[in-house]
């Protein structure tokens, strides 16, 4: 199954161009049944009293978080189902990839629960969380000017906000 999915993403043709491999989620594009959007629903309403509102709405307006360490010069995008990425708080850099998963049995938790997962988990101990994560160059799974406009899209969000 591994294999298989691994050779399905790696011919696909919305792969971004020099990625060994990316990883895309049709579930993730729209394709919600009525119990994942209850779930998902459950799950904004648990990022939003774990994270506050603007948690939330960052979420709901742009597809991700941000998570930027107090005092630190660094920062990660957080994308649900996908790896963390690292930026430079300062220049905007992006750094790297960080894989992280919550659940051996290989069943997916609801976008937002996954954010919001990886969000507390960064929260609570970032140190351990990107230790023990798998560690990509940018471009494995995330498309970097993808993550560039994200950045940007994040800059005059926090701007108008």
């Amino acid at each position: 199954m591994a294999s298989a999915r691994r050779r399905w993403c790696a011919t696909s043709p919305r792969s971004p161009k020099g990625a060994e491999s990316v990883i895309f989620f049709p579930q993730a594009a729209g394709g919600a049944a009525r119990a994942d959007l209850r779930a998902e629903e459950r799950a904004l309403e648990l990022l939003r009293d774990a994270a506050g509102d603007g948690a939330r709405e960052m979420y709901e307006r742009l597809g991700f978080l941000r998570f930027e360490p107090d005092g630190a010069e660094h920062g990660y995008l957080i994308y649900p189902q996908r790896p963390l990425v690292g930026y430079d708080a300062r220049s905007g850099e992006l750094l790297s990839e960080y894989c992280v998963r919550f659940r051996e049995d290989g069943e997916r938790l609801p976008d937002a629960d996954d954010v919001l997962a990886k969000w507390m988990a960064l929260a609570a101990d970032e140190r351990e969380v990107i230790g023990t994560s798998n560690v990509h160059p940018l471009g494995r799974q995330v498309d970097p000017e993808m993550a560039q406009r994200d950045l940007r899209a994040l800059r005059r969000w926090e701007e108008t906000a």
